[in-house]
């Protein structure tokens, strides 16, 4: 792996297993392999962007097509009516790890509250 090609520009490339769960020309999901919930898949671009707010800038479209590629997932496994969660980890302190921009897909099961403020 080159220093500027990353763990899920391999995956993408077939370079590493993954369970794919979808894919379409500009986005690729496979389930994670530390699942925080029933259903984790990631959603992501076949652009490489580094995080969330690059994406946004730099290509608005593709993040569109990333958050209609999250709905194709959550229908695909059966928690779009039920309700899923899409989070986006935006660089080392919110805990991105791999620095290209991925959605996680959670669901199948109740996530509870998510940043509820405290109990008084």
């Amino acid at each position: 792996m080159s220093e500027d090609e990353t763990l899920f520009e391999r995956v993408i490339a077939g370079e590493i297993p993954a369970d794919v769960v979808y894919q379409d020309e500009t986005t690729f999901a496979f389930r994670d392999i530390r699942p925080q919930a029933r259903v984790h898949v990631l959603v992501v671009p076949r652009k490489r962007y580094r995080n969330l707010g690059e994406l946004a800038a730099g290509d608005p479209g593709l993040l569109a097509d990333v958050a209609l590629a999250a709905r194709k997932v959550a229908e695909s496994e059966g928690i779009l009516e039920s309700g899923y969660r899409v989070v986006f980890n935006t660089d080392s302190d919110a805990g991105q790890t791999v620095f290209h921009v991925h959605a996680h897909v959670l669901g199948g099961e109740p996530l509870g509250l998510f940043g509820a403020p405290d109990e008084d």
